[in-house]
């Protein structure tokens, strides 16, 4: 008997996305950090048709979730929860949210946090591509980060690569007025597309714009390039990046305050 697929599940099997699933395969103290700590990072979704999916009807109470009301911070690929556990510990007035795909990743960021006695801390095992604009509503975001997403090297792949219109979109609508986005990677030709996609999203603005040139750059005058987010740590990922003599370029976008009505 054939089976039928909805729309949503045609969709979601059919988007490229901008990783590659790797094992869900758990070291015993990993497993053992999920089952005692699990239940206070993880937020519950439910799945569509894959384990990074989320169901199209998925509906987030995020101020129960964290039991507060308070500015959120998304961090989109988290890793092992380098950057987003250190902030969440050094800002507990915010709330921070995490989307990883990486299951190992993911226990690993809720034995840092739970080390460090974070609470303000929830992580949502799902491609951010597809779960953003499901679980996050219009204007209801501080800040979004993504840091160092996987540069798809080969120009082949680059349509994987997350940082594209449709993304930039995504994030400017979930984003509140006056919200940032901040972004960073070391690879040249991300920047230089990462760059252009901020430029041409209609509802963000690069405060840097003109700023920055890079002579590596095929248009090397144009810049648009960001000072270092001091709120970034230096980890080991990127510390690889500058060994190996690769540039690391920040960017930010802004969404503009909305105009007053006369």
């Amino acid at each position: 008997m054939e089976q039928l697929h909805t729309a949503d599940e045609v969709q979601f099997r059919a988007r490229t996305k901008s990783f590659v699933r790797r094992s869900r395969g758990l070291a015993q103290n990993l497993s053992r950090v999920l089952d005692q700590h699990g239940a206070t990072y993880l937020v519950p979704v439910a799945r569509a048709d894959s384990a990074t999916t989320i169901a199209p009807d998925t509906k987030i109470d995020w101020d129960q979730q964290f039991g507060r009301r308070a500015p959120l911070v998304v961090e989109v690929g988290s890793g092992n929860g380098e950057q987003i556990v250190a902030a969440a510990a050094a800002h507990p007035e915010q709330n921070y949210l995490s989307f990883e795909v990486w299951h190992p990743g993911v226990a690993k960021m809720i034995s840092r946090a739970a080390s460090a006695g974070v609470t303000n801390l929830r992580i949502v095992e799902a491609d951010a591509a597809q779960a953003l604009p499901l679980l996050l509503g219009p204007d209801s975001v501080s800040e979004v980060w993504t840091f160092f997403p996987d540069p798809w090297r080969k120009k082949r792949h680059h349509k994987r690569r997350l940082v594209d219109g449709e993304f930039a979109g995504a994030v400017a609508t979930i984003l509140a007025p006056e919200g940032c986005w901040r972004l960073a990677t070391d690879w040249d030709d991300y920047a230089w597309q990462m760059r252009d996609t901020i430029e041409a999203e209609p509802n963000l603005v690069n405060p840097h714009r003109g700023a920055r040139p890079d002579p590596l750059d095929p248009e090397p005058t144009r810049g648009g390039f960001a000072p270092r987010f001091p709120g970034r740590l230096l980890t080991r990922f990127e510390e690889k990046g500058l060994e190996a003599g690769r540039t690391v370029h920040d960017l930010t976008a802004i969404k503009p305050a909305r105009k007053e009505q006369a």
